[in-house]
Formats: C-alpha cells, sequence, structure tokens
C-alpha cells in the first residue's frame, strides 16, 4: 500500500478510470447475463476488482467505471464492496450508458465512453488521467507509473509489456526510440512483420526484458494530460483509443512507453480466462491475489467455513460456504457456496458457485425452476474435465461433461451448454438433465 505523504499528493493529481463498456463477446456466453467486468474469478472475486484495487494499493481513490451492457450485477457488486471512508473524497463511481436528449446512441468506442462523461470528470480539475482496461490480472504501482509520466513531461503515456513472438501478433505492438518515447505503433501485426519491432538492445537493457521477449505489447494502460485529452475528444471522430487517440498521439511526437515487468495477462477470450484461473492452483501460482500492503480487494461475504466429507483434492483451491462430499477434485477452482454431490470427479475444471444458498424452503423463492429439475451444483456421480460451470447452474447426478467429440466450437440447440475454444461451459441457471453427456 502506497502510504506516504508524497506519493498520497502525486496520486491526488489524478482521476482513475475503468473501461468496462465493451459487450464482453469473446468472453461469451460468460457475458450472457453480465458485464465483462462483472465475471467471476479465482473462485470469490470478480474481474473490476483487479483494476480497482490497483487503484487503490497505488494511492488513488477517485475511480469511475465506464460500462452500458447488462450492468445490474456489476453495480451492485460495486455498490456493496467499494464503500470508501466518508471523510475522504474518495469514491468508486459506475458510470452507464444513458441516452439523453443531446445524445440518441450508446457509447460508440472507448473514447466516445470519456467524452460522454467529461463533464463529471472535469469537475475535479485534475491535470491527469489514468485509464486502465476491465479484463486484465495485473498488480502495478500506478505511482510509478504517473511518476515516469510526469517526470518525462509527456502528454500520453503507454504501459508496455514484453510478449514473446507467438503472442505479439495479439497485441498493439510499439517501438520505443532510445530516450523511451514511441516511434511507431502497430495493431496486431502479423508474424512477417514483427523482427523489425523488435526492442532496441539499449532500451531491452534498460526496462531488463528477456531474450525470448524481445517485443513491446499495449497493456490498455494509459496516462493523459487531461487538457490535451478534452481537446482531442472534441472531434468526434475520435471514438476508440487503440484505433484514433493514440495513433494521432503517437504521430505528434509526446508520447512515451512505460515498461512492466511484472505479472499481467489478457484474460479477455474463454481459453486465456481458463488457463488463467487454473494457474492459480498451481503451488506458486504467478498471481497472489493477497499481498499484506496490497490485497485485491472484493466484497466481504460473512459465509461459514467450506465442509468436506471425505473428499480428495488435489491443486484445488476452494472458497468459503462450501460442501464437497466424497468427491475427487484434481486441479480445480471452486466457487462460493459450491456443492459438489457423492462420487463425481472434477479434473482441470472451474466451479463458479452460487449466489445463494439452496435449500427445499427457498428452491422456487430465489430462483424458479422446473419441477424436478436437480440442485445447484454438480450431482453425485459426475464425470466432468476441462469445463467452466458457471453460477446456479444445474449439472444432475450422473452427467458425463467430457468433450470426447473434442468439438473447439458448439452451441446446444437448448442454449445448455456451449463450447469454446474445447472448453465445455454451463452458463448461469442452466440446467442439465441427469445422465447428460457431452
Amino acid at each position: 500500500m502506497v502510504s506516504s505523504i508524497t506519493s498520497c499528493h502525486i496520486m491526488r493529481q489524478a482521476l482513475g478510470i475503468v473501461l468496462g463498456g465493451g459487450r464482453g463477446t469473446r468472453l461469451w456466453p460468460l457475458t450472457k447475463y453480465r458485464a465483462k467486468p462483472a465475471v467471476p474469478l479465482a473462485g470469490k472475486y470478480r474481474l473490476i476488482d483487479i483494476p480497482i484495487s490497483n487503484c487503490l494499493n497505488s494511492g488513488l481513490d477517485r475511480i469511475y467505471v465506464f460500462t452500458q451492457f447488462l450492468s445490474s450485477s456489476l453495480n451492485r457488486h460495486i455498490g456493496r464492496t467499494y464503500q470508501l471512508d466518508p471523510f475522504s473524497r474518495g469514491f468508486v463511481n459506475l458510470q452507464v450508458a444513458n441516452l439523453s436528449d443531446d445524445n440518441q446512441n450508446w457509447y460508440q468506442g472507448t473514447a466516445d465512453a470519456v467524452r460522454r462523461n467529461l463533464k463529471e470528470l472535469a469537475q475535479w480539475r485534475t491535470p491527469y488521467v489514468i485509464i486502465l482496461p476491465g479484463d486484465t490480472i495485473f498488480r502495478m504501482n500506478l505511482e510509478d507509473l504517473l511518476r515516469f509520466h510526469i517526470d518525462n513531461q509527456a502528454e500520453v503515456t503507454i504501459s508496455l509489456h514484453p510478449a514473446s513472438a507467438d503472442r505479439a501478433t495479439g497485441f498493439g505492438i510499439v517501438t520505443l526510440g532510445e530516450d523511451n518515447r514511441i516511434e511507431h505503433m502497430s495493431e496486431k501485426p502479423s508474424a512477417d512483420r514483427l523482427p523489425p519491432l523488435a526492442a532496441l538492445p539499449a532500451i531491452r537493457q534498460r526496462w531488463q526484458m528477456s531474450d525470448d521477449r524481445p517485443f513491446l505489447g499495449s497493456m490498455g494502460i494509459y496516462v493523459f494530460n487531461f487538457d490535451l485529452l478534452m481537446d482531442l475528444l472534441r472531434n468526434p471522430a475520435m471514438t476508440d483509443f487503440g484505433s484514433d487517440i493514440l495513433p494521432y498521439c503517437v504521430s505528434q511526437g509526446r508520447s512515451y512507453g512505460y515498461v512492466f515487468n511484472g505479472y499481467w495477462e489478457d484474460i479477455g477470450t474463454i481459453r486465456a480466462f481458463f488457463e488463467s484461473n487454473l494457474d492459480l492452483v498451481k503451488p506458486n501460482p504467478p498471481f497472489q491475489f493477497y499481498l499484506p500492503d496490497a490485497p485485491i480487494y472484493t466484497r466481504m461475504r460473512f459465509l461459514p467455513a467450506s465442509q468436506f466429507e471425505r473428499a480428495r483434492l488435489t491443486r484445488t483451491k476452494i472458497a468459503e460456504g462450501c460442501i464437497i462430499q466424497d468427491a475427487e477434485l484434481d486441479t480445480c477452482l471452486v466457487g462460493l457456496r459450491s456443492r459438489v454431490g457423492r462420487g463425481a470427479r472434477l479434473r482441470n475444471t472451474i466451479l463458479m458457485g452460487a449466489d445463494f444458498f439452496e435449500s427445499e424452503g427457498n428452491r422456487r423463492e430465489y430462483e424458479p425452476v422446473p419441477e424436478g429439475a436437480p440442485a445447484i451444483g454438480i450431482g453425485e456421480d459426475c464425470d466432468v474435465e476441462g469445463a467452466i460451470i458457471d453460477k446456479n447452474a444445474r449439472v444432475g447426478a450422473g452427467c458425463k461433461l467430457l468433450n470426447r467429440d473434442r468439438r473447439e466450437h458448439f452451441d446446444d440447440p437448448d442454449e445448455r451448454y456451449y463450447i469454446r475454444d474445447g472448453i465445455i461451459i454451463v452458463p448461469k441457471h442452466a440446467i442439465l438433465p441427469p445422465g447428460t453427456e457431452i
């Protein structure tokens, strides 16, 4: 936690903006009922907790979250979680796109979202704004980024992460001069265009880049001089940061690159989301959600400890309020209030849990279901491998979710399950009857 007077002072010069307004189509069907930043993560968190926690741990406590699609659960989470000190001027505000007499359209892009909220942002009169994505896992002291921006008298600073050749084609790649000024940007370059985009030897040495990651990809984290950003947004054609504003700023010559060497993972796709979550169950996970001075925050829940009955667990993390009965779990991440029945076998599986404890008394009160539907969770004698089971899903006894046909992409006509990147996804509220085989 950044706590010195100097640190607090410099971070009071900035506002934080988290961009979470996209449809999240690459994460569908996890975004079928919720905004992308509200997608559950690591058993008990949500994606939005990552950028907000990075801001708070860096001393940046005036934060706006921009979204527009399916934002009700995100709104509840932010309202219940981020109630900051009433004696400070800190806040975490959700700004949902609204149609008005002045504008009858939804946000047309990331930059348009900021444009539509300029009056709200301008009231704080901060000289800088720090913009963050809502779908990446990282831990960064944003004070270091802001100091770099100020020390270099930059107008725009883009945070960059070293990338290998096989991953560089999926990002915006930046080349830096020896003074860290951005000379060129290339959006998702093809493999044959990569070699000239490798960082200079002096840059690699200065930022301690490894030889196997010689390219610099944009992390979607930017620092802008607020006056410059306001001027740019007067042009209605500037609707997106990646395709409009940043290329223009680079062409004007006052844009700098700040290289971040810590853990960073873009989890915008189902495969990336799946692998990043299961990485957390490794003996030494690449990302720690708890550090004494800089934890990742989330909503406090007063849940009982999880209960196990002859369960056999290998490389598995389990959140609070779960009941695991005589089941076998290997390389699994188990979310809040999960239920796993006797004889079930789960491997390489993410079980997101439930929003409430189900009983016969409240079975129809919280979430009306057909008569005879299985209980929330994993039924007895199920066999599940390579799957994501979303919240409140009901998997009946004896189901076999194994993707035996090795499909990469499939939509069940009854919308009970989907396959993306070879991963079975049982969406939120879905019901799989006993004996279902995939």
